[in-house]
């Protein structure tokens, strides 16, 4: 009788846990996992740097510089490798972030994005303040008509955190990014 009630109370206790538990967390404490990369790999002009600071006491990513549509550029973006992680039953992607009032993106690829110019993203806009954003994975748009309408967590293989597609002065800090389900 003991062990039966013992088994409720776990089961009941479970059904208490949390909805949106976290998958992945990055919170920018190693400095080797995010990659800069601008438009110059394909002749762009754009500019870049990627600078990792502490502020109130959190570490964050500091991604600034000059994104410019000449040459048939127009990006500036920071990316980590995801294919280590298992990303099977994550639903959102969580970001805290802030800037200089202007829209960021953040860009999956997936193993259906193949071709370079290929992502899904979603947009946002930073404040001067840290803000949490969430972003449903199922309403990232595709970049091209061969791809999938939607995105299969299970086959994501990167992130990025982009300025993108306009000439602008890029300043976003980035806290923390997570996927959860």
């Amino acid at each position: 009788m003991f062990k039966k009630i013992l088994i409720v109370l776990i089961l009941i206790l479970m059904s208490f846990k949390s909805k949106s538990e976290n998958i992945f967390t990055d919170k920018f404490k190693s400095k080797v996992e995010w990659e800069l990369i601008t438009d110059q790999v394909m002749g762009g002009v754009s500019t870049g740097k990627l600078e990792y600071k502490i502020i109130d006491s959190n570490d964050v990513a500091v991604i600034t510089g000059n994104v410019s549509t000449k040459n048939n550029g127009g990006f500036i973006q920071i990316r980590r490798n995801l294919k280590n992680f298992n990303l099977n039953n994550a639903k959102n992607i969580k970001i805290v972030a802030k800037g200089n009032n202007d829209e960021y993106f953040i860009h999956l690829r997936t193993s259906n994005t193949i071709l370079p110019w290929q992502y899904y993203q979603l947009s946002f806009i930073v404040t001067n303040n840290f803000k949490k954003f969430i972003f449903p994975i199922d309403e990232f748009q595709k970049s091209g008509f061969f791809l999938p309408t939607k995105i299969n967590s299970k086959t994501i293989k990167s992130i990025g955190i982009v300025a993108f597609g306009k000439d602008y002065d890029a300043e976003l800090i980035v806290q923390q990014i997570s996927f959860t389900n």
